[in-house]
């Protein structure tokens, strides 16, 4: 794969990309909470363009200080286009592989209660509630990216989103002229400097220097994830929650995506992201089994708050030390000192666990990837210790429908015992994989192991392993943002 510009969420102002001309237009349409069809057909044609180039690229007042804990329900988000399980496996392989490639080249509380639900395209969603009166949209979580956006205006168009149990017509949008507390961002808006040039004459092209009369808006925002892009522009919002409602939030509006039916809530390390705008401490979530995809059952996210959890671990943040790669640093890393199979330790290069002066390698966690991610010399590593190990048949028909190895047929077997995947980090803390947390077990009497990697060798460039959401099933991760560190213990997720 090419090396585009390593961030999660590329952000590429239109100042680099339009015409003033076209900056001028949106300058004067906005009313711009309308956001007619001149640039929803713009940009309709210009994400095409620049999702040509994704698709190449991924081939070669704010809240005061009291601690208050807000609890989101999370599920998972339909995103799956076949009932079939050998094409749902093969589809979230590549969805998982796609996102891969895309992270590691970017660039005394009170307690409400929403809930956390699973999808069987492998991510997870929420409610949140914007504007005044609220209006009430679901959210992809996403801790690898940092803006949180919606679909936005009775304009919005998503190109490519027919997926099960999802019409692309009958998507939710938030509209801005229905609330009264919609505010357009401008360019000399600090914040606007969230996703765009941090130089403010830059943003404010069109304005004379150091002029105290500027009504640019800030440029309209391009942001090319896994499997998908989105454009829109910035609001200022009020974020509503039951206890509370925090002004001045800031959030996209986007006019048109491509292969994202959904919102993104970004729960990265940036300043836009949810957690960095809510200034929170800490958040927490435990996620629901895959088993549970597509139904009406929940799990929890909850946001602060100072609630305690039996029998967790921790291991501390690991900060990425490429100061010219802050794409990177939108990522949560953590020290991934060994993996064992079987209680064999298997003898990783340290060059991948650990984070490089020039930011690659070493491991993050990411709720928005489905299965782990390992770069190939560690992945054939680590597979080749199960294929020593398990003495059952290889099912390479079914490697080849899926995409996954190894798989071993276990139609014959009336007890079947696979080794344990242990990973152990930093501070002496471990994960005790579930084996349904490693394996996907198949009606057919296969069972595959759920990690991914690149066909191929090659420079390690960005993070050499992507801890996905299929191994944090029935587990609570806690984000301890205040003391820089990851928590985990095994737990049931559901209600």
């Amino acid at each position: 794969m090419a090396n585009p510009t390593p961030v999660h969420s590329v952000s590429i102002s239109f100042q680099q990309l339009t015409n003033r001309a076209l900056m001028n237009h949106l300058s004067r349409t906005l009313d711009l909470f309308s956001l007619q069809k001149t640039m929803a057909s713009y940009l309709s044609g210009l994400l095409c363009i620049f999702s040509l180039f994704s698709l190449f690229s991924s081939i070669s007042s704010l809240l005061d200080n009291k601690s208050t804990a807000l609890t989101l329900s999370l599920s998972q988000f339909n995103k799956n286009t076949s009932s079939d399980p050998w094409q749902k496996l093969n589809q979230l392989v590549s969805a998982s592989l796609i996102r891969a490639k895309h992270l590691k080249n970017l660039q005394t509380s009170v307690i409400s209660k929403t809930p956390l639900f699973p999808h069987s395209y492998g991510g997870y969603s929420i409610s949140l509630r914007f504007g005044t009166p609220p209006q009430t949209t679901s959210f992809v979580m996403d801790t690898g990216s940092d803006l949180v956006w919606f679909p936005c205006t009775h304009s919005y168009t998503c190109n490519n989103c027919y997926f099960r149990n999802q019409n692309p017509s009958n998507i939710s949008t938030f509209i801005p002229k229905l609330s009264s507390s919609s505010k357009i961002v401008g360019c000399e808006n600090p914040k606007c400097g969230w996703l765009d040039s941090s130089d403010v004459q830059l943003r404010c092209s069109d304005c004379e220097p150091n002029s105290k009369n500027c009504s640019q808006s800030c440029p309209p925002y391009f942001i090319i994830y896994g499997s998908g892009s989105t454009a829109g522009i910035l609001l200022s919002e009020t974020l509503d929650f039951p206890e509370k409602k925090v002004p001045d939030f800031i959030v996209g509006c986007s006019i048109f995506s491509e292969y994202q039916p959904s919102g993104i809530a970004g729960f990265g390390r940036g300043p836009s992201s949810l957690p960095s705008q809510l200034r929170l401490k800490k958040f927490s979530y435990c996620l629901l089994s895959h088993s549970f995809d597509d139904t009406n059952e929940s799990s929890l996210l909850i946001l602060d708050g100072n609630h305690k959890t039996a029998g967790v671990s921790y291991t501390p943040f690991v900060k990425n030390p490429a100061a010219g790669r802050p794409a990177f640093s939108v990522y949560y890393y953590i020290g991934l000192r060994k993996i064992t199979v079987g209680g064999k330790k298997v003898k990783i290069p340290y060059s991948y666990l650990s984070l490089g002066s020039d930011g690659n390698g070493g491991t993050i966690i990411d709720s928005g990837s489905t299965f782990t991610f390992m770069e190939k010399q560690v992945f054939d590593l680590v597979a080749g210790e199960f294929e020593t190990q398990v003495k059952y048949k290889r099912a390479l028909d079914i490697e080849e429908l899926t995409g996954l190895r190894p798989c071993f047929d276990i139609s014959a077997e009336k007890d079947v015992f696979l080794p344990e995947l242990v990973l152990h980090f930093k501070g002496g803390a471990e994960i005790a994989l579930p084996l349904e947390n490693y394996y996907s077990f198949l009606d057919t009497g296969v069972a595959c192991l759920t990690v991914v990697t690149e066909d191929r060798s090659g420079i390690n460039v960005g993070p050499s392993i992507i801890l996905g959401n299929y191994q944090q099933q029935n587990f609570y991760i806690e984000y301890d943002l205040e003391n820089q560190r990851l928590g985990f213990g095994q737990q049931s997720c559901g209600n």
